[in-house]
């Protein structure tokens, strides 16, 4: 019996058995040993792009406060421009009078350098703008492929929000993309309308991202990007909140919006022509 017994435990299933163990066992051990890293890759994605979101406003010598944040952009290209949304730009409305429009850009020194900017190309339709700034380029980002993007993805995206009342410090939020949805912008004025313009808002709708991440005033022109890649994948656009200001302070709705980043490559393709 015993010998017989010893025969057993040395058959083919038995050995096959116990190497499924050790294989799965090795598999195992693999997995938790990459889920820390994984985990990791988002914090090491902020700490490389933090220099490529810059704050933009403008800048009046008269007023007080002489800088008026009215945004986030980031920078895009030869480090010395940055995407940022129509709306967070004046209004052809407002007193130009001794305005500057600026950015602020994150020196290697954690200090935020005011430059003057000037803006080359403006999309009212997908709410999208381009703007050069002077002075020493900064960290630029990858402008990706939205048309990959799918709903369930995650994402993040990076900004100032509430304008400075928490300080300009970049704040990132995790979210995914709830929902893939035809959006239009608010139909320009007709100070607004040119040929271009006319042509876009004929073609009717375009998608837009909805994400289940709550994004503030001041987050507007931020990018939303891939948590591993840093690559951007659109522009927070908070045209969309609905009510007024305070009470999308106080009681938010939870669901922001972006606008997809193949219409960001369209403005830079363009305004680089300039």
């Amino acid at each position: 019996m015993h010998s017989g017994s010893a025969s057993m435990g040395r058959t083919p299933g038995g050995v096959a058995g116990r190497r499924q163990v050790v294989i799965f066992g090795a598999v195992a051990a693999a997995l938790l040993l990459a889920g820390p890293r994984v985990r990791a890759d988002l914090p090491d994605t902020v700490a490389r792009i933090k220099p490529s979101v810059v704050v933009v406003g403008t800048f009046r010598a008269t007023d007080s406060p002489r800088f008026r944040m009215r945004g986030t952009g980031f920078v895009v290209a030869d480090g010395n421009h940055a995407v940022t949304n129509a709306h967070v730009l004046p209004e052809a409305t407002e007193n130009m009078a001794g305005m500057t429009v600026v950015v602020q850009v994150r020196r290697p020194d954690g200090d935020l350098s005011m430059r003057q900017a000037t803006v080359l190309q403006v999309d009212r339709v997908h709410d999208l703008a381009l703007v050069r700034f002077e002075g020493a380029a900064a960290p630029a980002m990858q402008v990706g492929d939205s048309t990959a993007v799918r709903e369930g993805q995650a994402v993040a995206f990076m900004g100032f929000p509430i304008g400075g009342a928490l300080g300009f410090s970049t704040v990132t939020h995790r979210a995914l993309v709830s929902s893939i949805t035809p959006a239009a912008m608010p139909t320009p004025t007709a100070r607004q309308l040119n040929a271009a313009t006319i042509r876009s808002v004929r073609a009717g709708a375009f998608d837009i991202f909805q994400l289940d991440g709550t994004a503030y005033p001041g987050n507007s022109g931020g990018p939303l990007f891939d948590p591993d890649s840093g690559v951007v994948l659109g522009v927070v656009n908070m045209v969309f909140i609905k009510g007024s200001r305070e009470s999308a302070l106080s009681q938010p709705s939870g669901i922001s919006y972006a606008i997809p980043s193949r219409f960001v490559a369209e403005l830079i393709e363009d305004g680089l022509r300039k």
